[in-house]
């Protein structure tokens, strides 16, 4: 298949190269060999001498010079329209409109892309931890298979059922463990239900009597001491068993016992596997893992997070290293580890780029910087992508080498990248990043950027597991027939529907399968989807404009001194105010650079550089085409960052907007109640 094809060649070389011996011909010249002789020529030895290493330095040139990536497909048409309807499309990767539902037949369900791995890889390096001060230590595929098998059975003989209705609670940080115990419920067909300390208490409560969880797999006491005191209240009758990775108190064990709850270490579940061997047997011969089970569970579960988060792993039999748990050292795990694929949000590439700008501090070093850049984008436009040239050893080793020196693949999706951002780290990295665009239920992605196509502002094209097409938005003045309306996903890789929530399915999914996002989008000409506003989270203002929040957000953060921006407006209003949280960063030279002087903390109490900071983002929003309804008229400075911790964000790092308007209400109240119009 010509698709399949394509992503081999990919994985084996980051360019396709013609054949060298092509290259050599087309340097012979045509000589008539029968009448050539040394004596034809009246040149010196020594001018004879120069004339071969001239030739064959130009001939190594040839041979070695960095070529090309070879695009799959034509980049003008990158995808198709289906039933000649154009606003509705489908891969141009694809032979017609039958889409792709497996990348091996024999590869279906989350735990045949482990065995696939486990096959070839054996006894390779899988899952990788470090502590503090110390290299990474790696768990062979060998080994994540046998522990995740005896754990799996463990879960048998606490009366864990092998089927898609079985769902069990992973309430953890990022670590191997949580890997393992992924598989080990794969292993027998349970579903997964990841939890998080940011869901709040009427959330949490909510997930376990709503999938009738009755064991949770904790990293910490702490965790498993708060799923604890539901169960006291009454709250979760359910639950009756608590794992946790490391040991707990017995004050803790004693807690657990009065409301009746048992409570096991991982080992302690895992030796229970010896009175389960009987069980492990018969269910490995009478209920492997069924595909169309593992799909249910896969996609119809809202809590549930995307395979895609650990699927690449299993199929490609790369290893995964995991942070040492404090965000804090993250850095120093990523220069340890050396990464050669990294899923990043934009806000982290944000960050990198600020830390860039706000690095080169004297007018010859940016100058080289910026003129650096240009000659490796120029690169890029003719499809070269590489970290060895001479720009890349003279001024982005440093960069690099921040990020371990080993990165060749970046992924970069869950909210919109500034195109300027996007084009300046492809070229200061010197590898691939490609952009993607999705939701959890399309499984992650429904688009990515096509390699060869270094351009920026947009998505990408339709994936081969996905038709994309635009519907009207009326009300927005938004029409498929211009290429214009709301995203709806059809294919394999949309889900299901919610959980025991017919009403919620109904709303997300039409009659016809359609999974309708809530984001708009336009096609561009060359086939490419650009996200250019957002049905929900939209509102009305006062004089009837509709302000899509998040679009002017991104917008925003494209400013200098912002790292987070939050937009508010009322049907009451006529206006818009923001809640801004300047980097800490670059804001303090910025500021200096205006005049101002002072901590952090200062700056953003200090009326004067307020206005500065408004003035600046009203700029950006103007050359972005913002309108003058969606321009803010006044803003508020706040020096804590929007986090997980403090519940102002969501585990994906989106804004938990009612959550922000409830805590900023008091100063939300002041900029409308003194802001003249």
């Amino acid at each position: 298949m010509h698709f399949q094809e394509w992503l081999r060649s990919l994985r084996s070389s980051v360019g396709l190269k013609a054949p060298e011996s092509d290259d050599l011909r087309s340097l012979l010249p045509s000589l008539p060999l029968s009448n050539f002789s040394l004596s034809s020529f009246s040149l010196s030895p020594s001018s004879l001498l120069g004339l071969g290493a001239l030739a064959s330095l130009t001939a190594y040139y040839l041979v070695t010079r960095p070529r090309p990536m070879r695009p799959p497909c034509d980049l003008q048409a990158q995808s198709v329209a289906v039933n000649g309807e154009p606003s509705c499309r489908r891969s141009a990767l694809l032979e017609d409109d039958s889409l792709l539902e497996f990348y091996y037949q024999d590869t279906r369900t989350a735990y045949d892309m482990f065995q696939r791995g486990l096959r070839i890889a054996g006894s390779g390096p899988c899952l990788g931890y470090r502590k503090p001060g110390q290299p990474y230590q790696w768990i062979s595929y060998t080994e994540v298979a046998e522990q995740a098998q005896v754990l799996g059975s463990g879960l048998l003989a606490k009366g864990c059922q092998p089927n898609p209705n079985q769902f069990v609670g992973i309430f953890a940080q990022n670590r191997p463990e949580w890997i393992i115990s992924e598989l080990a419920c794969y292993t027998y067909s349970m579903a997964v239900v990841p939890l998080y300390e940011t869901l709040g208490l009427e959330a949490m409560v909510h997930i376990l009597n709503l999938a009738e969880i009755s064991l949770v797999i904790c990293d910490r006491e702490e965790k498993a001491a708060s799923l604890l005191e539901n169960k006291e209240k009454g709250v979760t009758p359910k639950l009756s068993c608590l794992v946790v990775f490391n040991d707990f108190s017995d004050a803790f064990l004693e807690r657990a016992k009065n409301c009746g709850v048992e409570v096991l270490t991982l080992a302690q579940l895992m030796v229970m596997e010896e009175a389960c061997c009987h069980i492990l047997i018969f269910y490995c011969l009478l209920q492997p893992p069924q595909p169309q089970d593992l799909a249910v569970s896969l996609h119809n579960y809202r809590m549930c997070r995307s395979l895609i988060c650990h699927s690449p792993i299993y199929p490609f039999t790369d290893f995964l290293g995991f942070y040492q748990g404090d965000i804090s050292l993250l850095m120093d795990d990523i220069k340890t580890l050396k990464p050669t694929f990294f899923p990043v949000v934009p806000r982290l590439l944000n960050r990198i780029y600020d830390k860039i700008l706000g690095s080169v501090t004297s007018p010859l070093r940016r100058a080289l910087l910026h003129y650096a850049v240009r000659r490796k984008q120029a690169e890029l436009s003719s499809g070269v992508v590489r970290n060895n040239s001479l720009w890349d050893k003279l001024v982005f080793n440093r960069i690099q080498a921040n990020l371990g020196g080993n990165l060749r693949f970046a992924l970069t999706a869950s909210a919109p990248i500034s195109p300027t951002v996007l084009s300046f780290l492809r070229a200061t990295l010197g590898c691939l990043i490609f952009e993607g665009y999705g939701q959890t239920e399309c499984t992650a992605g429904c688009t990515f950027s096509m390699p060869g196509d270094w351009s920026a502002g947009h998505v990408g094209a339709p994936l081969p597991c996905a038709m994309v097409k635009v519907v009207d938005i009326p009300d927005m003045n938004y029409y498929a027939k211009n290429g214009e309306g709301e995203i709806c996903i059809q294919g394999p890789s949309v889900f299901r529907g919610y959980l025991k929530d017919p009403e919620r399915t109904a709303e997300a999914l039409d009659s016809d399968g359609w999974l309708h996002s809530g984001d708009v989008g336009q096609w561009l000409p060359n086939g490419t989807l650009r996200i250019i506003d957002r049905k929900k989270h939209i509102f009305k203002l006062s004089q009837g404009e509709y302000i899509a929040p998040e679009k002017i957000e991104n917008v925003y953060m494209r400013c200098v001194p912002v790292l987070q921006v939050f937009v508010h407006g009322d049907s009451l209003q006529s206006y818009l105010i923001g809640i801004v949280v300047p980097d800490p960063e670059v804001f303090v030279d910025w500021a200096k650079e205006r005049g101002f002087v002072g901590s952090y903390e200062e700056l953003c109490q200090n009326p004067d550089l307020k206005i500065a900071v408004l003035e600046d983002m009203k700029s950006v929003g103007k050359e972005a085409g913002l309108k003058s309804f969606e321009q803010v008229k006044d803003i508020y400075l706040h020096s804590e960052t929007f986090s997980i911790a403090n519940g102002l964000l969501t585990p994906t790092l989106k804004s938990r907007r009612a959550d922000i308007r409830r805590v900023f209400q008091e100063q939300i109240s002041n900029m409308y109640r003194k802001t003249a119009i």
